[in-house]
């Protein structure tokens, strides 16, 4: 196997014989958000041309997108499941999952899988589903597609491989569960030879042949005195670099990971829902506030934060050449400097709220909206 290559109320959810109890949190205090900072006038620094684009059905939440190579596969919320040539703007294939989705789409290039609202794993190869198979609970969390294995977390911490080909179950790695989770997406990647997931508050190294633990690594730590405070996942996109991730643990902290012995570098207070994008130098974030903050790579001290955005609902940020992009949930794409978090052109692709991190597939920013639109633009 070359893997390598590859909230406004909670909810009881029955995952098998154990009772699972999934908090939405983002919206929790029940008060009226501040009003958003105005924005100041688009200063048009840098080009931005749409390359193309392609519809899809709405997306009611933020489902992720997957990447790998030129293809881009996205999802709509009814099932959805399209594969795109990220170059040339087409459709390589369209299928459908035949239920609607709990979980964004995972995909090595040629097969994707999805998890639908009836916790049926979806294997999908050139628009055909290959198979079906039930998982014991929910999952929020995008299946990982590499070496022709689908990997996949439950909302009950079990990670599990599957072939394939076949749909057969390869081996199941089973934990006790917290009594809160959070609906939202988590960490599932292939690092070399390791499969490393987010449990908690702790970046996992797993052997993906047998689903051994290799290593942990607390990001984050429970505080607090009861489950809602204690409650403490690592949510989003990771930035990777190497052998070192850096994630994000929801409203507690980023940090990063050495992955080969899985030993932390450092882990720095920070309030924020979504992931990290990063470079060699930079980890990049956006906070609860609106607040764009890139934290030094090798230390984890800040080296500059953005205020501009404030209480604005933003995604995690994408770093593309010497820009972060960053969606908003008014429907604004943001192209904000990496050096110092800058203004350098905003554009509007349809009008509906972008949830969904912006990706890089080739030379193409992929962008989805709630609408359904995907777009390809080419930034300078």
């Amino acid at each position: 196997m070359n893997f390598k290559r590859f909230m406004p109320e909670s909810t009881a959810l029955r995952a098998g014989s154990a009772l699972v109890l999934v908090a939405f949190l983002a919206a929790c205090s029940g008060t009226s958000k501040p009003k958003p900072a105005e924005l100041p006038a688009n200063p048009a620094l840098m080009s931005v041309r749409q390359a193309w684009t392609v519809r899809i059905p709405e997306v009611q939440f933020p489902l992720t997108t997957d990447v790998s190579g030129d293809t881009v596969t996205v999802a709509g919320s009814d099932g959805t499941v399209v594969a795109i040539d990220a170059r040339a703007g087409r459709e390589t294939w369209r299928a459908s999952a035949g239920a609607p989705l709990a979980a964004g789409v995972g995909s090595d290039g040629s097969m994707a899988a999805v998890v639908t609202t009836s916790n049926e794993l979806v294997a999908i190869e050139n628009g055909k589903v290959l198979w079906k198979q039930k998982l014991s609970a929910q999952a929020f969390t995008a299946p990982l597609v590499a070496g022709r294995r689908v990997f996949v977390q439950t909302a009950d911490r079990s990670i599990s491989a599957w072939d394939g080909q076949s749909g057969r179950r390869l081996w199941i790695q089973q934990r006790a569960g917290e009594n809160l989770v959070l609906r939202k997406s988590g960490v599932l990647i292939a690092v070399g030879d390791t499969l490393v997931a987010g449990i908690g508050g702790r970046l996992v190294g797993i052997n993906p042949a047998n689903g051994t633990s290799r290593w942990e690594s607390p990001i984050a730590a429970p505080r607090g005195t009861n489950d809602v405070e204690r409650l403490v996942d690592l949510t989003g996109s990771v930035s990777r670099f190497g052998d070192t991730v850096c994630a994000r643990a929801y409203y507690a902290s980023v940090g990063c990971v050495e992955t080969v012995r899985g030993s932390l570098v450092w882990s720095k207070p920070a309030s924020g829902a979504d992931g990290v994008s990063g470079d060699s130098g930079f980890v990049y974030g956006t906070e609860s506030d609106g607040s764009v903050v890139a934290w030094r790579r090798a230390d984890g001290e800040r080296a500059w934060q953005m205020s501009r955005f404030k209480n604005r609902n933003l995604t995690a940020p994408l770093a593309v050449g010497r820009s972060l992009i960053v969606g908003e949930d008014t429907g604004t794409l943001h192209f904000v400097s990496r050096e110092d978090g800058a203004l350098l052109n905003r554009i509007t692709p349809d009008g509906s709220a972008i949830t969904i991190t912006p990706v890089l597939a080739g030379n193409t920013v992929v962008v989805v909206t709630a609408k359904g639109g995907v777009f390809g633009y080419r930034p300078e």
